[in-house]
């Protein structure tokens, strides 16, 4: 394959790294941020644990991956990215250092305040990376404050408040709110009697909130916010560097990909169908209302892609010097051998997946608990 084939297979497997996260890790996510919403009884919170109690582990892969996979082809991005917002990434850690230890230590010990710390430990695990992976989204669209100097090493001006944009902090509340309705709508295909009643309306209100923050971070994308597009650059097949091109502000906005293709408008309007969707099927009790949920965080996701394309890390400071899956990418060898790689494992972590998923399929109730005090979550 030449070159810039490789560069765009490569930013299509992120992207396909981003969504699996999103949609498995994202309604473990969801339930742990749902725990004392629907959980009203210590007895509820451990069906909805021993819920994703099968999976959550196995889920992460997708997370561990999109991380080394970034760092494989775009190591640029990684280490501008990584060390410019390095005190969100450490929140987003200590966060999830919750939920290892929450799973396997909370219902050691029967005790109500060991038992209600741990929970709220799963819930902060849950909420806390779901708003900072959000509002890291919405600041893309923004621009981060770094630039390049000539020997190509990044240096970031901003501060953590800095990323608190009311756009950003907007993106957050669409983040939050997609991976709850995905998290209801998992529980709703895994549990029984109250619990499910309440994952039912949990997922008919923030199926709602998603469709009514979408639309509003789409308006404002389209009205508010100064989108980015390459005025002059080598070949997308040659070896370049950020340096090498000229990038300007405006061209239609982040909305430009939409306006030369006007196709991909059915991707943003999927979104709100299959949100749509989740909230009536979540009324009808269909099982099929997590398949739409999935669909819905998807299309979100590929909208946020296909506007930003090909740019990965916009620079505010100096647009020129931003980054992108043409000019931040790692060698032709290199992104050749990965693929090559990738083309033995992806398949095989698709499967063993699915396998789990097959094998562990079916409802958990209160009984099977109480039959398997000792042993489950």
């Amino acid at each position: 394959m030449d070159y810039e084939t490789l560069k765009l297979i490569w930013w299509a497997l992120i992207g396909v790294l981003l969504i699996g996260f999103a949609i498995t890790d994202g309604f473990d996510m969801g339930v742990g941020m749902l725990l004392r919403v629907i959980g009203k009884s210590d007895m509820d919170r451990r069906v909805m644990i021993n819920s994703i109690g099968p999976h959550w582990e196995g889920n992460q892969v997708w997370f561990v991956t999109a991380g080394g996979a970034i760092f494989a082809a775009w190591p640029m991005v990684y280490a501008a990215a990584f060390s410019g917002l390095y005190v969100a990434l450490i929140i987003t850690l200590c966060a999830m250092f919750f939920r290892p230890v929450g799973f396997d230590y909370r219902s050691k010990i029967d005790d109500p305040r060991w038992r209600n710390a741990w929970d709220w430990g799963l819930t902060i695990g849950g909420l806390v990376p779901a708003l900072i992976f959000g509002v890291a989204f919405g600041n893309l669209f923004l621009g981060l404050p770094f630039e390049l100097d000539p020997l190509l090493r990044a240096s970031y001006h901003g501060s953590f408040w800095g990323l608190l944009h009311p756009f950003a902090l907007l993106s957050g509340l669409l983040s939050v709110s997609m991976l709850a309705m995905q998290g209801g709508a998992w529980l709703q295909m895994k549990t029984q009697g109250l619990v499910l009643m309440r994952a039912q309306s949990v997922t008919q209100v923030t199926a709602a909130a998603v469709i009514v923050l979408f639309v509003l971070a789409g308006i404002w994308l389209l009205l508010g916010i100064d989108g980015m597009h390459i005025v002059d650059m080598k070949p997308a097949g040659d070896k370049l560097n950020p340096l090498m091109k000229t990038v300007a502000y405006g061209n239609g906005g982040w909305q430009a990909n939409y306006q030369q293709m006007p196709l991909l408008w059915l991707i943003p309007i999927l979104a709100i169908v299959m949100a749509g969707l989740t909230l009536l099927l979540s009324r009808a009790e269909s099982v099929l209302v997590f398949i739409t949920s999935s669909l819905c965080v998807a299309c979100v996701i590929l909208t946020a892609g296909i506007a930003l394309f090909p740019f990965v890390l916009p620079s505010s400071r100096d647009p020129n010097m931003s980054l992108t899956m043409w000019d931040a990418t790692s060698s032709e060898l290199t992104l050749g051998l990965m693929f090559a790689a990738a083309v033995v494992f992806v398949p095989i972590i698709l499967l063993y997946t699915i396998w789990c998923y097959r094998k562990m399929f079916g409802r958990v109730s209160k009984e099977y608990i109480e039959e398997n005090s000792h042993s489950s979550y």
